[in-house]
């Protein structure tokens, strides 16, 4: 299709790159281009040596290529679903988190039932996800939801995610159960990096009680987060599923932090039936946590 080769080649800067994404000869690229160049009367792309960049024309035309090649694929799962077949190809962007310690099981399930299914699971961080659904480039993410709702998208909670402050076994704080946090700014601070949901709620809370959260190690990995705690490196905030025998959590007065995981889905976009039955596999796991 000649507009998905040409956000292809704008999104890349590159004809050459464009043609390996799409598996299509650098010919082929250059030939659909020139046939939509044709049909706009404008050209879309200046062609200096080996490197390409956008026209005004082609800025300007690039935002509403993408609404319609959205719009066109809208319209084909609109269509698909209508033989009620759960098959094809679904895209889903999750956290490395949420992948590792939430998903098995509901992969498990939904694989079973829906062999046909081509699952493509992106790892990414939650925000990442929630762009991607909102652009389009993904049908669902299974995500930390955000703490205000996002523009065009919807927002289900499956899981809630209690998290704690935490300390390895080692720590000064280690014997103190419940401490002012003041105390544990004393401390040296491994955090969620400036940006994600779980960071922005940390500060929203340390805010609440008339404290600011000082600037420390950051991470996006909750993952490297644990180590780094369990060896004595800082405090951080951690899902209390995590906790294991080389943490200790600290009662910290005033603070009490639960963050929501679920799904993010955008308001305007015909889901596919492979987007309905994992979004059943997950509200069916939730009732059955709830019995």
């Amino acid at each position: 299709m000649n507009l998905q080769t040409f956000i292809a080649a704008a999104e890349l800067e590159s004809f050459s790159l464009a043609a390996e994404q799409l598996y299509l000869t650098q010919p082929a690229v250059s030939k659909r281009v020139a046939s939509l160049e044709g049909e706009l009367g404008a050209a879309l792309f200046d062609r200096i040596g080996r490197r390409v960049s956008l026209t005004e024309a082609g800025r300007a035309f690039l935002p509403r290529a993408r609404d319609i090649l959205r719009e066109i694929e809208d319209s084909r799962r609109l269509i698909s679903n209508l033989s009620g077949h759960v098959g094809g190809r679904l895209r889903i962007g999750t956290s490395h988190h949420i992948g590792l310690h939430r998903l098995p099981p509901v992969l498990r399930r939904f694989t079973a039932r829906y062999p046909e299914v081509a699952l493509d699971l992106q790892f990414m961080d939650s925000e990442a996800a929630c762009r991607a659904v909102q652009s389009g480039d993904l049908e669902l993410g299974i995500v930390t939801l955000p703490l205000e709702p996002l523009a065009d998208l919807h927002s289900e909670r499956i899981w809630p995610d209690p998290l704690d402050i935490v300390v390895g076994r080692e720590h000064p704080l280690a014997g103190r159960r419940r401490l002012g946090f003041a105390q544990l700014a004393e401390h040296p601070a491994i955090l969620p990096a400036p940006g994600t949901y779980t960071r922005e709620l940390l500060e929203r809370s340390v805010a609440d009680i008339g404290e600011t959260l000082r600037a420390g190690m950051t991470t996006n990995y909750l993952e490297t987060i644990k180590m780094m705690v369990s060896v004595g490196l800082g405090w951080s905030v951690l899902p209390r599923s995590m906790l294991d025998e080389e943490l200790v959590a600290l009662k910290v007065r005033g603070m009490h932090l639960t963050r929501e995981l679920g799904i993010v889905r955008h308001r305007a976009r015909t889901l596919s039936n492979a987007a309905q039955a994992m979004m059943g596999t997950l509200r069916s796991l939730k009732r059955s946590l709830k019995a």
